[in-house]
């Protein structure tokens, strides 16, 4: 896997992925919703992590910066 992530891209989705961990574990949401809060803050935190985002790929989009 190539990464196709910049560093703005990941803190974003940190960022996110931890609002929506909080809003869970709080208990804010029904519990359908809650459900699917825990499963996209995990996915956003594993793409963030590993830089790669697969919906990237398909799109042929990359955010990260190219060395020269």
């Amino acid at each position: 896997m190539k990464k196709n992530m910049g560093n703005t891209d990941r803190l974003i989705r940190i960022a996110i992925s931890a609002v929506l961990l909080i809003v869970s574990l709080l208990g804010l949401l029904p519990s359908a919703l809650n459900a699917f809060a825990l499963v996209v803050s995990a996915m956003l935190i594993l793409t963030s992590f590993t830089s790669f985002c697969g919906l990237y790929a398909v799109f042929g989009w990359n955010t990260c910066k190219m060395k020269s």
